[in-house]
């Protein structure tokens, strides 16, 4: 018997290139064979989520989105619900999400749509676009310590990281975001450094990816973005824009594994 394949819906990264591909007049056949897909998956792509202007990634994951979503129950933390504004309020008190979880259940014992778990939170943390709600709700986790691994505690250790290629050299249309696949990178550390996850938001789209990591290792992240990177098709991974975190040490192998040029900030240009 042939094995049976399951069928995973278009994510936004395969949008995203689809968009640009059509705007370069690409064939349907050559774009399924470019994202790995069915000539009438992507046909049905462009017939179901364009609009009378044409075919863009964002408006089409959205329609994808809301056919999806009809009929089930919302989100219980979106920004305009009650309970947000609840978690948001504790937050803002240094309170863990566990904390708050368990506090929602005692305050609410008979409302369960007031219920969440802490994943939840945490979840709806690092899901906020880059911006200053998102850097405001990352501090209150950090209990006022920095959201990257930190690097001075008398020394400045970024020294230890090996032929960094500076920003300054990046080419102009990586900074104009004309053109998708360039990436800025970004790294968390969870309350109490119980976990970590890998960020990475395309500059042009604004799309952001998260990465499980193990750990805060350098190894823990060549891993967790070499996985995250690599499951985007080649055309959208051209570059990765990256802090001089120490977890990123094995930056060289990371571009071997993805084919990504990676740049870091406040390198000097020699």
């Amino acid at each position: 018997m042939p094995e049976k394949t399951s069928y995973q819906q278009l994510q936004p990264e395969e949008r995203l290139a689809i968009a640009s591909l059509r705007l370069q007049n690409v064939s349907v056949r050559a774009m399924a064979r470019i994202l790995g897909r069915s000539p009438a998956t992507v046909s049905r792509e462009l017939t179901r989520n364009s609009s009378a202007v044409g075919y863009s990634s964002q408006p089409a994951q959205a329609l994808s989105v809301a056919r999806r979503s009809a009929g089930r129950r919302p989100n219980k933390l979106c920004l305009q619900t009650v309970c947000w504004r609840v978690v948001l309020t504790l937050l803002e008190w240094k309170w863990s999400p566990q904390q708050i979880s368990g506090t929602l259940k005692r305050m609410y014992p008979t409302d369960s749509t007031q219920h969440v778990s802490h994943e939840t939170i945490y979840t709806a943390i690092y899901a906020q676009p880059r911006g200053e709600l998102r850097r405001q709700l990352i501090a209150c986790l950090r209990h006022g310590h920095s959201t990257r691994m930190p690097r001075t505690r008398g020394t400045d250790r970024r020294g230890q990281i090996p032929d960094m290629v500076s920003i300054h050299v990046r080419p102009p249309e990586i900074e104009d975001r004309l053109l998708p696949g360039h990436w800025e990178g970004d790294f968390i550390k969870g309350a109490g450094n119980q976990s970590s996850v890998g960020v990475l938001v395309e500059r042009t789209s604004r799309l952001v990816l998260l990465a499980k990591m193990e750990d805060a290792s350098a190894g823990s992240a060549l891993a967790g973005f070499s996985a995250k990177l690599n499951s985007i098709v080649a055309p959208l991974r051209q570059s990765l824009t990256y802090d001089q975190g120490k977890e990123m040490s094995r930056h060289k192998e990371l571009a071997c594994a993805t084919g990504v040029n990676i740049y870091f900030c406040g390198v000097s240009r020699t």
